[in-house]
């Protein structure tokens, strides 16, 4: 019975909405007369702009957290945030086109406070040349950071320029320019501040036997960083090495001439040096035993230096006992092995990083480096013909506070990643590649024994 009257009552209301479009059942309430209220007034209050409140220090603090994108769609906004935001860029990167020059005078005035300044050309057009440097240099006398990438137009009047009216310069990095001795010497004379130089391809020095000595300058009193890659005659740079005599840091590569004798001389002059990169360089045992004289050497890498044997590296690890990294890429020439290391399982005990290329150790250096190197946290064996199963398991038995290990182009198998499944329990990172013994069951292995552990395998197989 309830279901019937249900049933009748829906047909009724069906029925009263047959004009109106079908919908769901709605509902009336009856309507009593009530009497009407006084309209009343309502005044809009405007919601206080706490952001014109905030001072530009405080604007320009959120601006230096966005985005680049994000920083212009800002400036966008009115003229004050164009304002802050041009006055709060720390670093701005253009093409370096000639017709640049004419943007400078109102693409500076906005950017007056910039710090941080890179120029880039490519190898198909006309870079800017002097009238603009100096331009932007008037403009921008805050400037302490300088990229100048392939800007052939410059030369050493529109350097000498920039060094006058930009003097707190503190770091300059160089590439495929040609200005000269000349340009480079007006930068150290004329910035005092200067802490890092690096120059690549510098297409203006090319004469050894007429080349400007370069340096010291007032540069040299606090210059920490040298990198000199790709230049010809480079050791007209001698000079400003010798004389910078708080250096911490000298990259060398790629650089003609030998560099034994120079080295030599750098090394007595200037003593403090923590780091020192050499690539491709004409240096040999005489070079590496005169970088022995830095006894607070924490970072050396021999990058295809063939003339360079054990002997050299074990004269360097007998007194430079701070070394922390050690990197060397025997380039397949088999003069540094086992010897060489050993000397530095022995006396260069703080040893955190390792990576051998074309290196071939065996197991009686890696198990005194993992016996005694008890820092040794990340290490590298590529291409190597003598790394095994053998010593891998070596590894993972000897190297207890290992972290990361690379593994490439060696003559491993499973066994050897079984063993190091089994040890090394710090291993937070492995990568083995090129390895064809190896197969991908491996990684399933790790997932086992190391839950944690990020594996990245390929075996080089197609």
């Amino acid at each position: 019975m309830g279901q019937s009257t249900s049933t009748a009552l829906i047909t009724s209301r069906r029925d009263s909405h047959l004009s109106s479009q079908r919908s769901k059942p709605k509902f009336t309430v009856p309507i009593i007369p009530m009497e009407v209220e006084e309209l009343t007034e309502y005044v809009l209050v405007e919601a206080p702009d706490y952001i014109s409140d905030l001072p530009d220090e405080c604007l320009a603090c959120i601006f230096q957290s966005l985005s680049s994108g994000d920083r212009k769609c800002c400036s966008l906004v009115c003229r004050r945030w164009l304002r802050v935001e041009g006055q709060s860029r720390q670093r701005l990167s253009l093409n370096a086109h000639s017709d640049l020059l004419p943007l400078v005078p109102s693409l500076f005035s906005r950017f007056d406070a910039l710090p941080k300044l890179c120029l880039k050309c490519d190898r198909r057009s006309v870079s800017i040349g002097d009238e603009a440097l100096v331009a932007i240099s008037i403009r921008c006398r805050n400037l302490t950071h300088l990229k100048l990438r392939a800007c052939r137009e410059l030369t050493d009047s529109g350097m000498a320029a920039f060094a006058q009216n930009c003097k707190a310069l503190k770091k300059l990095s160089c590439g495929s320019c040609t200005f000269g001795a000349k340009g480079m010497n007006a930068i150290l004379y004329n910035c005092p501040s200067l802490e890092y130089l690096s120059v690549k391809r510098l297409r203006g020095i090319t004469d050894a036997a007429t080349a400007e000595p370069i340096g010291p300058g007032l540069a040299a009193a606090s210059l920490k960083t040298i990198c000199l890659k790709e230049v010809y005659n480079g050791q007209c740079f001698g000079p400003l090495i010798i004389g910078s005599k708080n250096l911490k840091t000298l990259k060398l590569s790629r650089c003609s001439g030998d560099w034994d004798k120079l080295l030599q001389v750098i090394a007595d002059r200037v003593t403090g040096l923590a780091e020192i990169h050499l690539e491709r360089l004409q240096v040999s045992d005489t070079g590496l035993a005169a970088i022995s004289n830095c006894l607070n050497l924490e970072i050396l890498h021999l990058v295809k230096t063939p003339e360079c044997t054990d002997t050299g590296l074990v004269s360097m690890a007998e007194r430079c006992r701070l070394l922390r990294k050690l990197y060397i890429d025997g380039w397949k020439a088999d003069r540094i092995g086992d010897d060489g290391l050993v000397a530095v399982a022995k006396h260069c005990l703080n040893l955190q990083e390792l990576v051998l290329i074309g290196v071939n150790p065996t197991q009686i250096s890696l198990e005194l480096l993992g016996s005694n190197c008890q820092n040794l946290e990340r290490l590298a064996l590529c291409g190597s013909d003598t790394v095994g199963d053998v010593e891998i398991s070596c590894i993972a038995a000897k190297c207890v506070a290992l972290k990361k290990l690379c593994i490439k182009n060696c003559p491993v198998s499973d066994h050897g990643m079984e063993a190091l499944a089994n040890g090394c329990p710090n291993l937070v990172k492995v990568k083995v590649k090129n390895c064809r013994a190896v197969t991908y069951g491996c990684a399933d292995l790790f997932r086992i024994k190391k839950g944690s552990l990020a594996v990245n395998l390929d075996s080089g197989e197609p």
